[in-house]
């Protein structure tokens, strides 16, 4: 994915309202715990689903690795392996 259309996209996000966030539920599974806990304490929930059309299971896997390296996201190895797995189980596309 070129880096211009994921600040595109990572933009478009942020003009979400939390109301709308609150629309979007995470459904419930493995890991759901660990993704609440640990991606809510940066931003919304709502990125998840709004991206999840886009994002392989390779892309959600750096995208979590980048949260962690990029933004000190505080997220262990076991932590970012469940929302990895959660993320890629509930809302990841088909790989390329």
């Amino acid at each position: 994915m070129n880096r211009p259309l994921v600040r595109f996209l990572l933009l478009a996000c942020c003009v979400i309202s939390p109301a709308a966030a609150q629309r979007a539920p995470l459904p419930p599974g493995p890991g759901k715990d660990v993704v609440e806990a640990g991606c809510a304490t940066c931003h919304s929930l709502s990125y998840i689903p709004m991206n999840s059309r886009f994002l392989t299971p390779e892309v959600w896997k750096a995208e979590v690795t980048k949260m962690r390296t990029a933004f000190g996201a505080p997220i262990d190895d076991d932590a970012a392996n469940a929302i990895i797995a959660y993320l890629v189980a509930n809302f990841g596309a088909p790989s390329k």
